[in-house]
């Protein structure tokens, strides 16, 4: 049990990234985004593949860490915002230009939380921790999307 419970500390804090100080979302987000760009460079099918792991195996850590801490979703836990950041780039290639843009929209999205990703967090363990960043990873992706062909830089 102690074996498993430290497995899952290390998937749902992301390589203990969101154990770093102060911000620990942010941290997460930033170490997401060379998984991203390598993903990316694997082609398609190994970038889903890549993120249905990462978030299937943050479902199962977030819930189990989330539970033994005793909080819905501890600050710690990043392998949710792996996973909305990997969500951003389903949609848009990830330059150097769009990987700065897709983290801060991902992140305002993520810590203002719009309807319907508020909505989302509210579901049980580690499904509603997983999901809602999801949510906002669609919703930064969509967004960085509609300003690359309104620009026609993409």
């Amino acid at each position: 049990m102690r074996k498993m419970f430290a497995l899952a500390k290390l998937v749902a804090t992301y390589l203990h990234a969101g154990l770093l100080p102060k911000m620990p979302g942010t941290w997460g987000s930033i170490f997401a985004l060379p998984l991203a760009w390598v993903l990316y460079q694997l082609g398609q099918p190994i970038y889903w593949i890549g993120l249905l792991i990462v978030t299937l195996l943050g479902i199962w850590a977030s819930g189990i860490y989330s539970q033994r801490v005793g909080k819905e979703d501890p600050d710690e836990v990043v392998i949710d915002e792996v996973a909305g950041i990997l969500t951003v780039f389903l949609f848009v290639k990830p330059t150097p230009v769009n990987l700065i843009l897709g983290l801060i929209l991902f992140r305002v999205i993520d810590i203002l939380k719009p309807p319907p990703v508020d909505r989302l967090e509210k579901l049980p363990h580690g499904v509603g921790i997983m999901l809602d960043d999801i949510a906002a990873g669609i919703l930064a992706g969509l967004i960085l999307l509609a300003v690359e062909k309104v620009l026609n830089w993409g």
